[in-house]
């Protein structure tokens, strides 16, 4: 009677082993954060804690880029005066938090073949990073593109001399309208989108 608590334990641990589905080169962690992740189109006010954001904020920092010439910079927009002088530009879904990728494009590098700078693409890299991160913390988030980069420049002058890339607006979701679209579920299939050659 002593073991049947280890007994138990055991079982317990067998059990949720079963539940995770494997793949070849470890379990499934990853690809629940990549298939959980959904852009939230409302937040409530509840704040974002210092901890996870220093924790997003560090995933960025960690990302690759063209050359390893990390030309990308964020800009943390949390204060309520920065808030509002965003949000007199773009609402961002009311989001406590909001994140401002940008990069200058003559800090990073330029492929000689075709003249394409990577600095777009560093900045991209960089953004989802950041979204991953904040889902992987238990943060709603909404990747946002729809904005003018000038007025962004106007309100917020800190940025000016950066091209402005995206936005990452990150909180708690608001009850039922912060909740996924159906289009979030609407995906190509595997056939559709990937070509083997």
């Amino acid at each position: 009677m002593k073991n049947i608590g280890k007994v138990l334990s055991r079982a317990g641990f067998s059990d949720i082993d079963k539940q995770i589905t494997k793949y070849k080169y470890g379990s499934d962690a990853f690809m629940r954060i990549l298939s959980s992740r959904y852009s939230c189109h409302s937040f409530n006010n509840y704040p974002v804690s210092e901890s996870k954001l220093e924790m997003i904020l560090e995933a960025g920092r960690l990302a690759p880029s063209a050359k390893n010439l990390q030309p990308t910079r964020i800009w943390v927009v949390k204060s309520e005066e920065a808030l509002a002088r965003l949000r007199k530009v773009h609402p961002c879904y009311n989001a406590p938090v909001v994140l401002i990728v940008g990069c200058r494009n003559e800090e990073a590098w330029t492929r000689e073949s075709d003249g394409v700078n990577a600095g777009k693409t560093d900045a991209a890299i960089v953004l989802a990073h950041l979204m991953l991160t904040a889902t992987d913390a238990g943060l709603a988030n909404m990747w946002i593109w729809d904005f003018n980069p000038s007025q962004i420049r106007e309100v917020l002058p800190e940025t000016r001399e950066h091209g402005i890339y995206g936005l990452l607006a990150i909180g708690h979701p608001a009850s039922q309208t912060g909740d996924p679209t159906q289009l979030h579920s609407e995906r190509k299939t595997i056939e559709q989108m990937v070509t083997v050659l």
